[in-house]
């Protein structure tokens, strides 16, 4: 477990400073995970509180399947409980948490509890997509501070919504996740720019 801890934690430090640097997780905002192993569950995570512009692999924990730190130093991120959830719930081998903008800005649009995104073709980016014609829907979710006890409402919606690849937190952001962390990060790249896209065909600030 220790040399794939290793090269896992390396894998996510990159992935922390690309996503400050494209704009989705700006300060200590987000917070990203990937499986070490399945049986039992243990998630390499980023700590609470750190720049992910300059994020390195000793900013990143190992947790088993209750939140507890295994191995590293530091506070696993305040919604460790989420990553472990989606884990066990869509069998992802890892969890993207991004704040960008756009994200922020259309999850507090949906009217009917989810936001909903067709016909444009960076869909097929999706995995098992393979037409523009695919509606995405996003279920949104209201933000709290305390994760832990929302874990069932999540757990829930992702049983609802068995075909979504993420879901919005309102004014809070993305969530996202893949078979493995290169899927994962496809999916953030994909669904950031159809936020984008959006944002900007309705006319919305900035």
């Amino acid at each position: 477990m220790v040399d794939t801890f290793d090269a896992i934690a390396e894998q996510l430090a990159e992935v922390g400073r690309i996503c400050y640097a494209r704009g989705w997780a700006f300060g200590t905002s987000g917070n990203f995970s990937a499986v070490v192993q399945r049986d039992p569950l243990t998630l390499a995570i980023t700590t609470s509180g750190v720049d992910k512009g300059l994020l390195e692999p000793g900013q990143i924990v190992a947790i088993d399947g209750t939140g507890r730190v295994l191995r590293g130093s530091g506070k696993p991120s305040a919604e460790a409980t989420l990553h472990l959830a989606i884990a066990r719930a869509r069998r992802a081998g890892a969890v993207l948490h991004t704040h960008s903008v756009w994200s922020t800005i259309l999850s507090d649009t949906g009217a009917d509890g989810s936001l909903a995104i067709d016909g444009y073709e960076m869909l097929k980016g999706l995995d098992g997509v393979h037409t523009h014609e695919h509606q995405e829907r996003l279920p949104i979710i209201d933000n709290t501070q305390d994760w832990a006890a929302a874990v069932p409402q999540v757990e829930a919606t992702l049983r609802d919504h068995p075909a979504a690849h993420g879901f919005l937190i309102r004014r809070h952001g993305l969530y996202t996740w893949g078979h493995n962390l290169a899927e994962a990060k496809r999916h953030v790249e994909i669904l950031e720019f159809l936020f984008e896209a959006m944002g900007r065909k309705r006319g919305m600030a900035p």
